[in-house]
């Protein structure tokens, strides 16, 4: 005997990437307006509900519409399932369902946690995305990848959760420290290398208009990166083949955080330190050349992203590779450029497979 449950369905999951100068001001309005949910509820970190929070919470009183906002301690350390479970908890507590709304506001921490949320409270409700880093404007707030670490490794625990729209208010990066706006022109450098020489030039020519924060070359640069990460997205959106690419400095930028305990870099740093070592070993397979390479390293110095190893010994480095999640069985798999604005593939995949003591040759000079 055979039941059989029939559950093909094809679901429009689209959505928008609204990115503007002076936004902010009226969010709360343009919020309520898409018809996300009755009730908002606002997950930001204790940075930013300082910053902003409190100003998008009074703007959400203005309307007459039911808004509450909880935060947890800043930084990498709270991305983990306890934070999600008192989110949970208090979302409970103060009556929140399936009708309702999460806001995501803040960086990458806040999104993945928040997206996460929201993915399995009450088995999934609406959520947005408010980013307020550069980090999270052009790379986390898009793709629908939510999730928390784990002691072994970064991002274990997680889903696939789309957001029902994005809210990339430039003005939000004025108030960024210099450090973080840095950090978040990692995903930046990453987006030129994997697909647009063009955007590496651009770079280039307009570091120091970037570094001052220029608001017309900083709209640009998050447009650019949003519709990188974007078009990737589209064309594979659970990650099976090619936003691989995606991946690119990742494989060793996500070791390194781990063997940090998540304090000692930023996950830009990580990335920059992850870009030239997977460089590396694109030289080491025979892909990429070194005059290549060095205008990578040159371009992320003189931004202020660091690219050498740190100190935990390249054993230690490539076997915390192997508890990464894109590693299958024995094999790490990594995303690798063959030159600055296009990525290698094998028989049309993106992730190739490369053997531990390939990966030390490489990285040991």
């Amino acid at each position: 005997m055979k039941v059989k449950v029939e559950l093909r369905k094809k679901i429009d999951e689209s959505y928008d990437v609204i990115i503007e100068d002076g936004k902010s001001k009226m969010l709360a309005k343009e919020i309520i307006k898409g018809g996300f949910g009755r009730k908002y509820f606002i997950i930001t970190d204790s940075n930013v509900e300082r910053i902003i929070g409190k100003r998008l919470l009074a703007q959400f009183a203005k309307e007459k519409t039911i808004a509450e906002m909880v935060s947890f301690p800043a930084g990498e350390k709270s991305k983990n399932m306890q934070t999600v479970s008192r989110l949970a908890e208090k979302m409970l507590l103060l009556g929140f369902d399936r009708k309702d709304c999460i806001i995501a506001l803040g960086g990458g921490v806040t999104g993945d946690v928040a997206g996460f949320t929201a993915s399995i409270y009450m088995r999934g409700i609406n959520f947005v995305q408010v980013p307020t880093t550069l980090l999270a404007m052009v790379d986390s707030s898009i793709g629908g990848k939510t999730g928390v670490d784990s002691a072994l490794s970064k991002n274990s625990i997680g889903s696939f959760k789309q957001p029902k729209k994005v809210y990339a208010c430039v003005e939000f990066l004025q108030s960024l420290p210099k450090k973080e706006l840095i950090n978040g022109m990692s995903e930046v450098v990453k987006h030129a290398v994997i697909t647009d020489k063009g955007l590496f030039k651009f770079i280039e020519s307009n570091r120091e208009k970037i570094l001052a924060l220029d608001s017309k070359t900083m709209a640009f640069l998050v447009k650019r990166s949003c519709e990188i990460k974007g078009n990737v997205v589209e064309k594979d959106e659970r990650e099976e083949n090619l936003r691989k690419i995606l991946n690119y400095g990742h494989t060793i930028g996500h070791a390194i955080e781990n063997l940090g305990n998540y304090s000692r870099l930023a996950h830009g740093e990580a990335v920059s330190i992850g870009m030239i070592a997977e460089a590396k070993i694109s030289k080491a397979l025979g892909l990429m050349n070194e005059a290549e390479i060095e205008r990578i390293r040159k371009l992320l110095g003189k931004i202020g992203l660091p690219a050498k190893l740190p100190n935990y010994g390249l054993k230690k480095i490539i076997e915390k590779t192997h508890s990464d999640k894109k590693a299958i069985g024995s094999q790490v798999f990594y995303a690798l450029p063959e030159r600055i604005g296009k990525m290698h593939s094998v028989n049309g995949r993106f992730a190739i497979p490369v053997q531990d003591s390939t990966v030390l040759k490489a990285l040991a000079h």
